[in-house]
């Protein structure tokens, strides 16, 4: 029985592709855009510092988390500092956070589905109204919720089967959008060829970029390991071993995106100022400008599988999020009063 349950718990390789589906979304086609904008070259150094940032505050919820490997324990954590009261808000407040993400990532995923360019599908073009969802539209954001449902109460081994699917799908990606657009163009002066230029709009515009960019906002979805606490195998381990070896990664390459958006621009955007960047798929016009039309293609495919990834990792975490809190006193709850 032991050996049947252990199979059915997520290993390293699972967990850390849990979280790297949380981390890296849809964001990765969109922040390097924005953060430049905000804050020209300098927007490398918004990457480095808001990695930093989010990694000291991960470190606190890994070592409480390897403690106390629970379903929902980012929930659970307020009850076993403040008590069952504090635990019930927490954990509903928690819940109804997450549970806003999962049609959010939903709507995205329809959104860019209607979008595609191909004459096979132009059937999805009837799935927005203007910049809202039709009929149609509902309907299919209803049916990847539906999906998410499924997957999720099936089994945490199937889940884990398509997240990991997914999520070295999202990895393959940027790493092939990077490659490719060195590949066509790449100008180092692009970066800055002094102080001035490197940062136009000063040092502020780095935690401009940070804080409105999307940057602190990419990575803190590394707490959806934490949640998954309970179906992780040797948590103590693991825990740790997922979210930094998933912090790394996801932060490798949204540096290496923001650096190699900033050198493939051409001179005559450039030249316009960095404030005047205006792309509605960055990448994805990007690779247009440059000529690199099977990239643009990838890319628009993967701007619909991105945000379902997401979804599905963060809808395990929500399904963890709200668990029974007794107003009797844990036995969690009287180790850490022990130590007081």
């Amino acid at each position: 029985m032991k050996e049947v349950i252990l199979k059915k718990k997520l290993g390293l390789f699972s967990t850390v592709m849990f979280g790297l589906s949380a981390i890296i979304g849809s964001g990765w086609m969109f922040g390097s855009s924005q953060a430049a904008r905000v804050a020209g070259p300098a927007a490398i150094l918004a990457w480095i510092i808001g990695a930093i940032l989010v990694f000291i505050i991960a470190t606190v919820y890994v070592e409480i988390g390897t403690m106390f490997p629970e379903d929902g324990a980012m929930s659970r954590f307020a009850m076993y500092t403040h008590g069952s009261l504090l635990g019930h808000v927490s954990s509903w407040a928690n819940w109804l956070a997450l549970l806003a993400i999962l049609p959010i990532e939903s709507v995205a995923s329809v959104q860019y589905m209607s979008s595609w360019p191909w004459e096979w599908a132009n059937w999805t073009h009837s799935l927005m109204n203007g910049d809202q969802l039709s009929g149609w539209g509902i309907v299919a954001t209803t049916i990847m919720l539906i999906l998410f449902t499924i997957i999720n109460y099936w089994s945490v081994a199937l889940m884990a089967k398509f997240n990991n699917a997914i999520s070295v799908f999202k990895i393959f990606v940027p790493i092939i959008t990077m490659i490719a657009l060195v590949s066509a163009h790449f100008n180092f002066s692009n970066l800055g060829t002094s102080f001035s230029t490197f940062m136009p709009n000063g040092s502020s515009s780095i935690f401009l970029a940070i804080s409105s960019a999307g940057v602190i906002f990419s990575y803190v979805a590394f707490q959806t390991v934490i949640n998954l606490g309970n179906d992780i195998k040797k948590p103590s381990v693991n825990i740790r071993r997922g979210i930094v070896i998933s912090l790394v990664v996801s932060a490798l390459i949204y540096i290496s995106l923001q650096i190699v958006f900033i050198g493939s621009l051409p001179s005559s955007i450039i030249s316009k100022g960095w404030g005047a960047l205006d792309f509605n798929s960055p990448f994805s016009d990007l690779a247009i400008l440059l000529n690199i039309y099977w990239l643009s293609t990838l890319i628009y495919f993967t701007a619909f599988i991105s945000p379902f990834g997401s979804g599905m990792a963060f809808s395990a975490s929500a399904s963890k999020s709200v668990t029974r809190i007794d107003a009797k006193k844990s036995a969690y709850a009287e180790i850490i009063g022990q130590y007081g």
